[in-house]
């Protein structure tokens, strides 16, 4: 009989990554990095553990939505209070904070439990080409 094989601390080498947004879909450039944070890619995946690795998106505000979703694609959020409902198109979101929309984009395909919150957390997401991670020696990765 075979047991099931399940990682270690010691199996799991998390590698950083960078990926440029620059004139990539948004929704492909989602597709690609949720399934990089979740290790899909790996020998030794799990679907109950984190094996995935450490992204990095920079050029955030590059990304780019086909056909008439830069003004029809809406974002709500809810302050909790009465009243409290904010509606802002794609538009002006990229114009006021862009790292919004990847981070939305992306956590919408991660698992809804504890794991995807672990896993989200492995995210970073910045406006411009600069970051604070330079000491982790990043790979480029091409999405």
């Amino acid at each position: 009989m075979k047991d099931t094989f399940i990682p270690s601390k010691c199996d799991l080498k998390k590698q950083w990554y960078i990926a440029d947004a620059k004139d990539k879909c948004l929704g492909r450039l989602a597709t690609e990095v949720s399934n990089l944070l979740r290790g899909k890619g790996k020998t030794i995946f799990t679907p109950a553990q984190d094996v995935g690795d450490y992204i990095i998106i920079i050029n955030a505000d590059k990304v780019f939505v086909s056909g008439k979703k830069r003004i029809q694609k809406m974002y709500f959020r809810h302050s909790g209070r009465p009243g409290g409902k904010k509606i802002e198109n794609f538009e002006s979101i990229q114009i006021r904070i862009p790292e919004r929309i990847l981070e939305k984009a992306i956590k919408g395909m991660l698992p809804k439990n504890r794991l995807g919150r672990q896993l989200f957390t492995n995210l970073k997401v910045y406006k411009g080409s600069e970051h604070p991670h330079i000491s982790q020696k990043p790979q480029i990765i091409e999405l």
